[in-house]
């Protein structure tokens, strides 16, 4: 039976992407959860509601806890809450766990912070960083070499125009440094045509491109899918959102590859050794939104959601390689 939430609880809280369909396919919901992207809190008291006895609530961004003070505590013992990132997951739970949540990419909470820099629509400081430690986005933008900029561009962002834009970076910054979101929106606005209406804003990749390298976050999502395998129990499971192409294909041939069992080949591939799959699909295909969750929740309409359930085969290291992880030439994604 589903636990009531406390009566400290919000009267409207945070709802995040897909917990519908994602506790759908979780379900019975029990035993040790793992939030590894708290955030809000949504994915945590959603768990909670659904019947986990306990989650652990893991963010990289302290703010996170401080915004989360004044309801956390209503769920007493059976909510923890833990700075760190999600790649060391195992290590933070510190005991086997029945499930694993990973939402990708930045928080809505997040860019609706002007002062946290994710946001090409805000003014605010060129910051991006999600543990508000270490280089920030002006720091790559102001220091990278022209070609590490256009890689960055074109590998995290998918952005055709990369090397335009980052020679238009590399010629700005020479007669000034970059300070702020809008200052940097600009520079990329004025190298790419007007947007149509209905099209994203031209700054759109190339804010998604620096914000992935500012955080590392493929080299933190490849060691995340490792250790949730560390963690999990046999018949657990791991359900990850993504919300974009780049993070969905990684995180798919981590499931087809973990699900495998090995043989086939064919002219153009090698046959695989056989052995023993360390996860089971739920399904083939990832789960989108529906119409009534795009009609609450518009920035829901690029949402993926895969689930898997661990099996009792040894948990592997990553085949990075095989991953199709963008950039491979940058070591652990970082500038």
């Amino acid at each position: 039976m589903a636990a009531t939430a406390p009566e400290t609880s919000p009267a409207a809280p945070h709802v995040p992407v897909l917990l519908r369909p994602l506790l759908e396919a979780v379900a019975p919901v029990r035993g040790l959860w793992v939030d590894g992207t708290f955030g809000a809190g949504g994915y945590a008291r959603g768990l909670i509601e659904a019947g986990a006895d306990r989650v652990i609530g893991i963010d990289r961004d302290p703010m996170v806890f401080e915004m989360a003070a004044d309801w956390a505590s209503g769920y007493g013992d059976r909510l923890r809450l833990v700075e760190g990132t999600f790649s060391e997951l195992d290590a933070l739970a510190g005991e086997p766990v029945d499930g694993v949540v990973l939402d990708l990419g930045v928080s809505s909470m997040q860019l609706d912070q002007a002062e946290r820099g994710f946001s090409f629509l805000r003014e605010g400081p060129l910051d991006m960083r999600m543990s508000q430690d270490g280089p920030s986005a002006a720091d790559l933008v102001n220091t990278a070499s022209e070609s590490a900029l256009a890689d960055i561009l074109y590998h995290y962002g998918e952005e055709r125009q990369a090397r335009r834009i980052a020679h238009a970076i590399v010629r700005a910054r020479a007669e000034a440094p970059f300070v702020t979101t809008t200052g940097l929106a600009a520079v990329i606005e004025r190298q790419l045509p007007r947007a149509k209406p209905g099209q994203s804003h031209p700054a759109t990749r190339s804010f998604q491109a620096i914000r992935i390298a500012v955080n590392d976050e493929f080299g933190q999502l490849a060691l995340g899918l490792e250790a949730a395998e560390r963690a999990l129990k046999p018949g657990g499971r791991l359900a990850v959102v993504t919300f974009h192409s780049l993070e969905d294909r990684v995180v798919k041939r981590f499931f087809q590859t973990a699900s495998s069992e090995g043989g086939g080949g064919s002219r153009y591939a090698p046959e695989q050794a056989a052995h023993t799959p360390r996860f089971t699909l739920a399904s083939k295909k990832a789960i989108g939104p529906d119409a009534a969750e795009l009609d609450h929740n518009p920035r829901a309409r690029s949402a993926r959601l895969r689930v898997a359930t661990r099996t009792e085969a040894p948990a592997e290291r990553l085949d990075r390689a095989g991953l199709g992880l963008p950039m491979p030439a940058l070591k652990e994604g970082r500038f």
